[in-house]
């Protein structure tokens, strides 16, 4: 009820109806997993320089859906940021601009259910750059496969301690890894380990929401 009234004011806040899309009921058992790279950590004042992301459809990941691209920052990248994000001047030489860059993500996700690692904070970071150029945040459904992971590990107690660095969920699930972490990687790398946790607790196929 609660997530409805939010839905109708944010619908009502738009700035083009072509987007009103996005709050209709989601494609069933259809999601897309997607991962940023970021020039930091802070979504207020930094800012995203590329996203890689991947649609899922029941238990298939559409390898012929994905899409990965790069975003003009404002100013040059510092060394410091690089060291982070792996992300150099010449990579960024054919990046599109931010509003191309996420009106593009709008339409590649659509409805569906949007899934990650630490979710919170690429929505977040894409939500500033929706505000401004639909009016709205992003208002899709979460899932965060680290809290899908939690729930399959096996406590002796609710202080014990559980590891939930990606590294070490791709490990324990025996999920191979696919390189170097880009934004695209990552999405793929995450979208395994979705329905990897789903196969092994289908109750975890309900929304995580943030």
């Amino acid at each position: 009820m609660f997530k409805k009234l939010i839905n109708s004011w944010q619908r009502k806040k738009l700035l083009d109806k072509k987007y009103e899309y996005l709050f209709d009921n989601p494609l069933k058992d259809e999601y897309v997993c997607l991962d940023c790279e970021t020039t930091g950590l802070n979504p207020k004042k930094d800012e995203i320089l590329s996203i890689g992301a991947v649609r899922i459809k029941q238990n298939k990941i559409l390898m012929r859906k994905t899409l990965n691209i790069f975003v003009k920052p404002s100013k040059e990248i510092t060394e410091e940021s690089i060291k982070i994000h792996q992300i150099r001047p010449i990579d960024l030489q054919k990046a599109i601009e931010p509003k191309e860059a996420i009106l593009n993500l709008l339409d590649f996700i659509g409805n569906r259910p949007i899934v990650g690692y630490y979710i919170k904070f690429d929505i977040a970071m894409i939500s500033k750059y929706t505000k401004e150029y639909i009016g709205v945040s992003l208002p899709n459904h979460q899932i965060e496969v680290s809290s899908m992971y939690f729930k399959t590990r096996k406590r002796s107690s609710d202080y014990e301690f559980v590891d939930l660095k990606f590294d070490t969920i791709m490990k324990n699930l025996d999920i191979p890894e696919l390189g170097k972490h880009d934004a695209l990687n990552d999405a793929l790398m995450t979208s395994m380990i979705f329905l990897k946790l789903r196969d092994l607790s289908p109750a975890n196929s309900t929304f995580y929401t943030g």
